[in-house]
């Protein structure tokens, strides 16, 4: 961030989609977050921005990318990892910070960092729809043996993934708790980008993608996403299990959408709490 933000000369931030979380985003931001200011939104179409638009207090326009990048000092990501590729270059190139959403796909980008660091600006991921990534970052300063992550959703919660349709998965079939997935975050994210940024998350936070594990699993009749991490390092261990409401999309928890509001808030902040 180039400026420290005030109630006369907030920071100015785009949304990049409005789905479950980028509509929530925008919520928030019309409500009143201090030191920051919604400047404008994008959206595949006019047709799904236009409810979103209409429920804001202080209109704001609907733009297109090269619009929402010049107008905006922050860009929220809150796409898909495919808009990403087109997004991360353009906002980084003009030294905008972005905060990533769909961070599956920051894996293996070391050139984006690069941009980021060229042009002054920085790359920024929420915790998501987990916690402990300060415990992680904390814990890797020293050496951390082992991160393990569990998943379990109900199986509509893992429909349209690539590995469910490259494995002929039958996801209505499923009767009891199944193992559908196993391996590390590297092939995990792929397999799964829509449903496992949060893995992506920690292990960034940690020990990388390579040496982070994840076992996936489908749970029927499951209410709630949950997500247990343990890590072991020289600083000790410790568990962590997250059970998440789902947003109205059932691949999403609530707390995705509420930690990238904290993250925002934190944007303006003279008090900041935790690593």
């Amino acid at each position: 961030m180039s400026r420290i933000p005030s109630p006369a000369h907030p920071l100015t931030v785009g949304v990049v989609g409005l789905g479950a979380i980028g509509r929530r985003v925008c919520e928030a931001l019309d409500a009143g977050l201090p030191g920051l200011r919604l400047a404008g939104v994008t959206a595949r179409t006019r047709e799904r921005a236009e409810p979103v638009l209409k429920s804001l207090r202080t209109p704001v326009p609907l733009l297109s990318l090269d619009e929402l990048i010049a107008a905006a000092e922050v860009v929220v990501e809150a796409s898909t990892q495919a808009h990403l590729q087109e997004i991360a270059p353009m906002a980084l190139g003009a030294g905008r910070d972005l905060v990533v959403l769909s961070c599956g796909a920051l894996l293996g980008r070391a050139d984006w960092v690069a941009l980021a660091e060229q042009h002054g600006c920085r790359i920024l991921v929420p915790s998501g729809a987990i916690g402990g990534l300060d415990a992680v970052k904390g814990g890797a300063v020293g050496p951390i043996a082992s991160v393990t992550m569990e998943s379990r959703k109900a199986p509509a919660g893992w429909a349209g993934a690539p590995w469910i349709v490259q494995q002929k998965i039958d996801l209505d079939a499923i009767r009891e708790e199944t193992l559908i997935f196993e391996g590390p975050a590297t092939a995990a994210c792929p397999a799964f980008p829509a449903n496992v940024n949060v893995l992506a998350a920690l292990s960034l936070a940690g020990i990388g993608p390579d040496r982070t594990t994840t076992r996936i699993y489908a749970v029927p009749g499951l209410t709630r996403n949950t997500h247990r991490i343990s890590v072991e390092g020289e600083f000790g261990s410790f568990r962590l299990e997250v059970c998440n409401v789902p947003s109205e999309n059932p691949r999403t928890g609530r707390l995705s959408y509420l930690s990238t509001i904290a993250l925002l808030r934190d944007l303006g902040a003279t008090l900041r709490v935790g690593t």
